[in-house]
């Protein structure tokens, strides 16, 4: 290269190599160097990214417009070699100094290295230079600090070579990935997804959870959020014909696929164990994920939620086991997807705490007591509906024969709370309730019957020092956003006894992590002037009540609440009511519109014990009117034979709602729905009649009133 004294140098790359070609070019008289403030060797740096090398590069014009006397690229991305050339002012030369896989192509315009006049040098190995580069290693010139991890002499030449393909094994093993990325897990339950979770943080990376069960748009979505170099799948076929389907558009945006399979795992088993460096991990914040999860989707999108490594610090299960739980001694039996957060957090953070785990491929009903009897376990993971299939199911001889002491999840409704301990021989229930955002956390350690049947509890002090910050609000159920007065523009704060959304007060928005690089959906998670100007509030999208000693209920999502005549009505509450009914396995409540009818009317997706006689739907009817208000009494039925649900167990209305009691649209949304039947109270009549063709054509002529 020959640089001149007082020449500007422009080096990208920051690897050992880099480091020591920096030090060798200041030492030999260049005057400025862009590269990182590492060794004091740089005066200014700019990151830049393998994938979006060109748009991180232009900052370096804004700074430098007639670009460098000499081009270092270090890096070995064909994407920043590409870009090099246009760093270079006339005259000047680029050092193509990087090693680039053997077939990677750039393209270079020869209009810009004729009319720049610029020299293109590389450089391979020249052993003619080695006597000065060791005179400096010698007289102590060249810093190796960060550069060189250990030294051998040379009697230890066999252990130098080992260490070497230990090391080579690491790089190979994380599949090109570094610090900073996210490694994409498309994979069922097993021990080996809670090792590749481990695997990735401990080399400075993050896990992304997919849902196994995506594909196509919804997948590819994922998948651009995370930005990620490695998609590992599973072995399963369903999930390789799903990757199969986008394989094309994955592999065109730079992501690598892995299957993870015998061979994959045997080669693993096979190398030595090697414990990465520590500096792997010295870039990692606290607001780095500890793994990403990502929101059902249920309604659009799915959206990234980083479960932090600072929020995993505070749960303090590294610490201290949860619940009463000892080291060595208890086991949390898993059957939730690992891929959604009460199913991965709880299992991992268990691990943490020095507690068991015990790991099922799905949750089977079936499969649910020998699995606990067979592993030991002390406590089990519940989402959603889990606890009403138990229930459903008929006496199995090892549902009482257990060591189990405590359930553990969100979801456990309260009509079916004492009945699941009762009949299971439970004597501990820890109900929580959160989001993937975690910004509103409740959690309820039940161990008698003052804190059962709730999803969380309050003391007076914790009341008191709460009163602003958890801040229940009247919503507008016709547009789903806070009600605020015509004159003031303000929200109106409603008493704990009649409950509302939840509105968090928080400093500033950075109190929200956020959605990850989604930054319009987390402002949309904001209400501001809410009580007054300037002031700022997180909306949670969950509407809750408290009892006046400090009990909290869940009432309902933002969103399933429905108005009809004039009145809102708690999908939860009304579903709650009718699961008590003798024959309901299961109640899926939401709001319909009707023609004719402004709002909408209640219906009821029922799965029942058997099949409803004329008995059983007039005593439902006369149930509900003495158990509910008039207004939140179900218009209209609808026996299902299967529940609607999705991935993690979590009743699914979005369907159900979209289909309606439009007759021709059944099993159009709810692929098992075509065979539904509907039912509805008609006007006059004191039982559920089966809803025909001509009672929707009278209600869309006005022929019928509700």
């Amino acid at each position: 290269m020959a640089p001149k004294v007082g020449s500007t140098v422009l080096l990208f790359g920051c690897g050992p190599t880099g480091m020591l070609l920096a030090q060798l070019l200041k030492l030999n008289g260049t005057a400025n160097l862009d590269l990182a403030k590492r060794l004091n060797l740089a005066d200014s740096f700019v990151a830049i990214s393998d994938t979006n090398a060109k748009e991180d590069m232009d900052t370096l014009l804004q700074s430098h417009p007639h670009g460098f006397d000499l081009v270092v690229e270090a890096t070995g991305a064909p994407s920043v070699l590409e870009q090099s050339i246009f760093y270079v002012r006339k005259g000047g030369t680029l050092v193509v100094y990087g090693v680039y896989d053997d077939a990677a192509k750039i393209a270079w315009p020869p209009m810009r290295i004729w009319t720049y006049e610029i020299t293109i040098l590389s450089s391979f190995c020249s052993t003619l230079k080695f006597p000065v580069v060791m005179e400096y290693v010698r007289t102590k010139k060249l810093d190796f600090g960060g550069i060189v991890s250990k030294t051998y002499r040379i009697e230890e030449w066999a252990e130098c070579l080992e260490a070497l393909e230990r090391q080579q094994f690491v790089k190979a093993a994380i599949q090109g990935i570094r610090p900073g990325d996210l490694v994409g897990m498309y994979l069922h339950n097993s021990a080996e997804f809670v090792f590749i979770m481990f695997a990735a943080l401990t080399i400075g990376a993050g896990p992304a959870l997919i849902n196994y069960n995506l594909e196509g748009r919804a997948l590819m979505h994922c998948l651009a959020v995370a930005e990620t170099k490695l998609l590992l799948v599973d072995l399963d076929a369903a999930c390789q014909g799903r990757i199969e389907g986008s394989k094309q558009e994955i592999e065109a945006a730079g992501t690598k696929i892995v299957t993870l399979d015998a061979g994959l795992k045997q080669t693993i088993q096979s190398r030595p164990v090697v414990i990465p460096g520590d500096e792997l991990r010295a870039g990692m914040r606290p607001d780095f994920p500890y793994a990403l999860i990502y929101t059902s989707g249920t309604t659009g999108l799915s959206k990234g939620c980083p479960f932090t490594i600072a929020r995993t610090h505070l749960l303090g299960s590294h610490f201290s086991p949860p619940f009463g739980c000892k080291r060595g001694k208890d086991v949390w039996y898993s059957p939730m997807p690992l891929y959604h957060g009460t199913g991965i957090i709880t299992s991992s953070t268990m691990l943490l705490a020095g507690v068991g785990i015990a790991i099922a491929p799905r949750f089977s009903v079936s499969n649910f007591w020998p699995d606990i009897n067979a592993s030991g376990s002390t406590a089990f993971i519940y989402v959603g509906e889990t606890a009403r299939y138990l229930l459903a199911a008929p006496p199995h001889p090892l549902e009482r024969a257990h060591k189990l002491r405590v359930a553990y999840g969100n979801g456990l409704r309260p009509d079916i709370w004492q009945k699941f301990q009762a009949r299971f021989n439970i004597p501990e229930v820890a109900e929580f309730f959160n989001s993937s955002e975690g910004m509103f956390s409740l959690v309820v350690w039940a161990r008698n019957g003052y804190t059962s049947c709730c999803v969380g509890h309050h003391g007076l002090v914790t009341r008191s020092l709460l009163h602003n910050v958890y801040v229940p609000v009247r919503i507008d159920f016709d547009t789903g956003d806070l009600w605020r007065n015509p004159a003031t523009g303000f929200a109106q704060r409603t008493s704990y006894e009649e409950g509302g959304e939840i509105l968090v007060a928080v400093p500033s928005r950075d109190a929200f992590g956020g959605y990850w690089r989604n930054e319009e959906a987390t402002n949309k998670r904001f209400a501001t002037d809410v009580f007054k100007a300037g002031d700022l509030y997180y909306r949670c999208g969950d509407a809750l009540r408290r009892s006046p000693d400090g009990h909290w209920y869940f009432l309902d999502r933002l969103g399933d609440t429905f108005r009809w005549k004039s009145e809102n009505v708690s999908t939860a509450e009304v579903a709650e009511a009718l699961g008590r009914y003798p024959g309901v396995t299961e109640a899926n409540v939401y709001g319909v519109t009707v023609p004719g009818h402004e709002g909408r009317a209640g219906c009821a997706a029922l799965h029942l014990e058997g099949q409803p006689d004329e008995n059983f739907v007039s005593g439902l009817l006369q149930y509900s009117k003495a158990n509910l208000p008039r207004y939140a009494v179900p218009v209209f039925l609808r026996v299902v034979k299967h529940s609607s649900h999705i991935h993690n167990h979590k009743q699914n209305k979005v369907g159900l709602r979209q289909e309606g009691i439009d007759l021709e649209k059944l099993g159009v949304h709810e692929r098992d729905g075509a065979d539904d039947m509907i039912m509805w109270q008609k006007p006059g009549s004191e039982t559920y009649v089966p809803f025909q063709r001509e009672d929707w054509e009278a209600l869309s002529k006005g022929g019928a009133r509700l």
